[in-house]
């Protein structure tokens, strides 16, 4: 379940900080996290060793989370929803009020 979770945040972070990547990072996360390609098939694919596509997913993972640390996009989307949803959930139009204090 953990490794589902973690998949899960590293798309949503993807979705948010992709244009960031080099375009060789970008088509290796997509191929491995989209299409589920293995590390195997992606190697083969672009003649490089499985070792050099796993160090490329694992730096494209450490810039996502370095960017979510510094920018905190996710974060505060997650927040934006949450207040929105108990808005609607309890009509208390003050959570307005909490939403507008976090584009400050």
């Amino acid at each position: 379940m953990e490794a589902l979770v973690k998949k899960e945040q590293l798309n949503q972070l993807f979705d948010l900080y992709g244009s960031l990547l080099t375009e060789k990072q970008r088509l290796y996360f997509e191929l491995y996290y989209h299409e589920d390609y293995s590390l195997q098939e992606i190697s083969e694919i672009y003649t490089v060793s499985r070792n050099a596509i796993f160090d490329h997913l694992k730096k494209v993972e450490e810039h996502l989370n370095l960017y979510e640390e510094k920018l905190q996009l996710l974060s505060l989307q997650t927040k934006r929803k949450l207040l929105i949803e108990k808005a609607i959930e309890t009509k208390d139009l003050s959570l307005l009020e909490e939403l507008r204090k976090l584009d400050e």
